[in-house]
């Protein structure tokens, strides 16, 4: 009578197989996981511009409708970002109420150094610049990603 011996366990062909199908479905997904990464840093980018621009928009309607205490030299738009959440003093209001544009300036996802201030992330464009060049002025008409990157949709972050 022969004792059968029973091992329990896996040959080196199985082990080498399951690696061999793990290694190929994580080259698949890693692609995916990266377009999913920036995907959602462009729905970021998106809803971050679209806050600021609406706020400097309501700004300017503001300014429009005689809220905003005018001077000669005015454009009708915020001179500064950070002005957008500190407020302004409705002209209108005899309590001297605050207009607030935004709760708070969010920052541009793609700026890659998170120790800058929200305001110093984005790029500034004032009402009398062009929009191929835009630059720094006396107010804030538009607003820009620095991120010299370009996006899913083949158009550079600047561009958005």
């Amino acid at each position: 009578m022969s004792a059968r011996r029973v091992t329990a366990g896996f040959t080196l062909i199985e082990l080498l197989v399951t690696a061999a199908i793990v290694a190929v479905f994580a080259t698949v997904a890693l692609p995916l996981a990266e377009l999913s990464v920036k995907r959602s840093r462009e729905s970021e980018l998106r809803a971050a511009l679209r806050d600021i621009r609406g706020a400097i928009d309501a700004y300017k309607q503001a300014y429009d409708e005689g809220r905003v205490i005018k001077k000669e030299e005015d454009t009708g738009y915020p001179p500064r970002l950070e002005l957008l959440v500190a407020g302004i003093e409705d002209a209108r209001s005899a309590r001297k109420a605050r207009i607030q544009f935004l709760r708070r300036l969010p920052r541009d996802p793609l700026h890659p150094d998170t120790s800058v201030p929200p305001e110093q992330t984005w790029g500034l464009r004032a009402y009398d610049t062009p929009h191929d060049a835009p630059r720094e002025g006396a107010d804030v008409y538009d607003v820009y990603s620095m991120s010299k990157g370009v996006g899913l949709n083949g158009i550079p972050y600047s561009q958005w």
